[in-house]
């Protein structure tokens, strides 16, 4: 259980929570050198999740390339975005796969904007672009978003492609077996706290058995990740 991102000091942060996922290789990966600093500060038992490099999954005209440090020529925009495969998302797959070795992490996301549909052509581009790649032992991990996406669509997608559906069980319920790996983006947005009641049918939603990941994505995820914490201590 945790956050995505650091909400808070890293050394505080790893004193409450065992794990977190790192938002940061969404917009741009670090230095390899960066993310070895951030395992060896990090405790040993501690779990470092990652996002994939945007260049994957979302197309240049997405607001979330402002953070984007890295020019893109106009034919490279052409070839990046709704798992395209091309030398550019390769490329960005590498350096994601880099800096996952250097956290030693072993669980990488692949998260979707609402604007990539279940069509035909990105179902193509999803089979083509993960048979592709090198996995290097990964459990890959996908939350595709918006209502269009069926169960049953998501259903046969993870399992010819080899991925664990991702959600916000608030929203709908994972269709993959195994792993859970619940994001909390908040009730309505990303300024949601979340109340009492909130965490009480959270922890009610979490699995019998089996591994399962709780991130909070919201305005007051280390408050409520706390919280929440606390609640399945008691």
């Amino acid at each position: 259980m945790g956050c995505c991102g650091f909400p808070t000091a890293r050394a505080r942060y790893y004193a409450h929570f065992s794990a977190v996922e790192v938002q940061t290789t969404f917009y741009e990966p670090p230095r390899e050198a960066t993310a070895r600093q951030w395992r060896q500060s990090a405790p040993d038992a501690f779990e470092f999740t990652l996002k994939a490099w945007q260049l994957i999954t979302h197309e240049p005209a997405s607001p979330t390339y402002r953070r984007l440090r890295t020019a893109l020529t106009e034919s490279q925009k052409k070839a990046v975005g709704s798992f395209r495969l091309t030398p550019v998302t390769l490329m960005a797959w590498q350096r994601t796969l880099a800096i996952a070795r250097a956290l030693r992490a072993d669980k990488v996301l692949f998260q979707c904007p609402a604007s990539f549909p279940p069509t035909a052509e990105n179902l193509h581009r999803m089979r083509r672009f993960f048979a592709a790649i090198d996995r290097d032992g990964l459990m890959l991990l996908w939350e595709p978003r918006g209502p269009r996406w069926s169960d049953d669509c998501v259903r046969q997608i993870c399992e010819e492609c080899g991925l664990v559906h991702c959600v916000d069980p608030f929203v709908r319920c994972c269709v993959t077996t195994g792993l859970r790996y619940y994001r909390l983006h908040g009730i309505g947005g990303y300024t949601y706290r979340f109340s009492d009641e909130d965490l009480a049918r959270l922890r009610r939603l979490l699995p019998q058995d089996g591994d399962c990941y709780v991130m909070f994505n919201n305005t007051f995820m280390f408050d409520d990740a706390l919280r929440f914490r606390r609640l399945l201590e008691n």
